[in-house]
C-alpha cells in the first residue's frame, strides 16, 4: 500500500492517489503508513527534479497532490483520543518559502499524539516568539531549505534568548542543506536528517 502510494505520486497520479488513500482509510489503514508513503513520493519527486527529470511545473503539480491527500487523512488523526503528547511550535524561517518538509513532519507529529502550532512560512523571529509564550510549547521546530535560512535560525534562536525562553524551549531545525555545522551556527540543539527523525528528536525532548 505504502509503496503504491509513492509510486503514484512520484508519477504525478493526482486522481489515482487519491483514491488509493480514500481506499486505504475506508479499510483502516494506519494514517502514518500513508504519511510515510506520501513522503517517500515526494522525496522520489525531489530527486527526478534534482535530475532535471522534472521541472518546475511537476513540482509544484507534486506539492498540490501531496496537499490533497494530506487534507483527506488529516480529520482521522484528530478523530484520536486522549490529552496530547506534548505541544510543538513549527515555520519556515524568515526569507524562505518552501513547506513541503515542514508540512510532512507537522502531519507526523499529530500522527503522533502530538498539538501542533504549524505558523506557516516565511515567519520572523518574533513570531516564534510569540507563540511559544503563547502556548508554553517546549519545542521549537524550524525548517529552512535555503542556505539564506541560516543566519534566520540563528536570529530566532538568539530571540528566544532575548525573551528568556531559551531555558525551557528545544529547538530543531531541519531542510535540505542543514547540518551538524547549522546547528552549531544557529545555537539549535539538534537537526533532523528528515521527518522521522524530527518526530524522534521531538520525543526526546518532550519526554513520555
Amino acid at each position: 500500500m505504502k509503496e503504491a502510494i509513492a509510486a503514484m505520486l512520484a508519477e504525478l497520479r493526482e486522481d489515482d492517489t487519491l483514491a488509493e488513500i480514500g481506499k486505504a482509510l475506508a479499510a483502516g489503514t494506519d494514517p502514518l503508513a500513508l504519511v510515510e508513503g506520501l513522503r517517500d513520493g515526494m522525496s522520489e519527486v525531489g530527486r527526478r527534479f534534482e535530475e532535471k527529470e522534472y521541472y518546475l511545473s511537476e513540482l509544484i503539480m507534486s506539492a498540490e497532490i501531496f496537499k490533497q491527500a494530506i487534507g483527506l487523512i488529516e480529520p482521522r488523526l484528530a478523530s484520536g483520543s486522549g490529552a496530547p503528547r506534548g505541544s510543538v511550535v513549527i515555520g519556515t524561517v524568515k526569507g524562505d518559502i518552501h513547506d513541503i518538509g515542514k508540512n510532512i513532519v507537522a502531519t507526523l507529529l499529530r500522527c503522533g499524539g502530538y498539538e501542533v502550532h504549524d505558523l506557516g512560512v516565511d515567519i520572523p523571529a518574533d513570531a516564534f516568539v510569540r507563540k511559544l509564550k503563547e502556548t508554553g510549547a517546549p519545542v521549537l521546530a524550524l525548517s529552512g531549505l535555503l542556505t539564506l535560512a541560516f543566519d534566520s535560525m540563528k536570529e530566532t534562536v538568539d530571540s528566544l534568548a532575548e525573551a528568556g525562553l531559551r531555558g525551557r524551549v528545544k529547538v530543531i531545525i531541519g531542510g535540505g542543506p542543514v547540518n551538524d555545522k547549522v546547528v552549531e551556527y544557529s545555537g539549535a540543539d539538534a537537526w533532523g536528517m528528515d521527518a522521522s527523525q524530527a518526530v524522534k528528536l521531538v520525543g526526546q525532548f518532550v519526554g513520555p
